[in-house]
């Protein structure tokens, strides 16, 4: 039965991506000036669309920084980084229970020892860790998020550590497509101003004594390619 319900799971997901890709989301997803459109026609089902369809994006490893942008090009600064982040941490979470509850299994016969020592790394003080590994950032978003799924990692841990992480980026990008789709010279500004910050705050990080823990992780990253 369980065998049954995760193969339901994933037959479920592969279908709702096969959807997306043969309306052309995941090519309008990342043309501004469509989703602009689409949103002034639509209202809020053209958002309820366009953030599954980000959600899903980000899900099989599309950069989130591209959603960010174009739903600040679309909706302004502060709405298309709010937007923008939590179908990103959407997609996060579809890939971390996707590991965690359909290919755990295959992912720990295949990457077993990665796996373990990604577990130990980030097993205590996991939402300060996954913080880091966003903020810098360092490795694979996809890879990250499916490693994870596939430890004893709290979810609640992971997911609040993405979403707090995403933030900057998702906040200089998002900026950065309302100050082009609006051309304004603030938006761009705070875009550049939030990139500064952001780019302080990693080297900060960087520095600390948890350092050497996240190159572990990138490294764990960079073995599984």
């Amino acid at each position: 039965m369980k065998r049954l319900l995760k193969a339901c799971v994933v037959v479920g997901i592969l279908l709702l991506l096969t959807i997306a890709a043969q309306q052309g989301m995941f090519e309008h997803i990342t043309d501004g000036n469509w989703v602009a459109g689409y949103v002034r026609e639509q209202g809020l089902q053209a958002l309820a669309v366009l953030f599954t369809a980000g959600a899903l994006f980000t899900a099989v490893g599309g950069p989130r920084q591209v959603i960010a942008f174009v739903f600040g090009f679309a909706l302004g600064g502060p709405s298309g980084a709010l937007v923008s982040t939590l179908s990103t941490l959407l997609g996060c979470g579809i890939s971390f229970y996707l590991a965690r509850f359909t290919i755990r299994k295959p992912l720990q016969r295949r990457f077993g020892r990665r796996i373990n020592r990604l577990e130990a790394l980030l097993i205590e003080q996991t939402w300060v860790k996954v913080l880091m590994v966003r903020l810098l950032p360092v490795g694979s978003n996809l890879l990250t998020n499916l490693f994870a799924g596939a430890t004893h990692v709290g979810a609640t841990g992971f997911l609040l550590g993405s979403f707090i992480g995403y933030l900057p980026q998702m906040l200089i990008f998002s900026f950065a497509g309302a100050g082009i789709g609006l051309s304004d010279h603030y938006q761009l500004a705070t875009s550049i101003g939030l990139f500064v910050v952001s780019s302080l705050i990693g080297a900060h990080l960087y520095r600390s004594r948890l350092r050497k823990q996240v190159e572990d992780i990138e490294t764990l990253d960079k073995e599984s390619v």
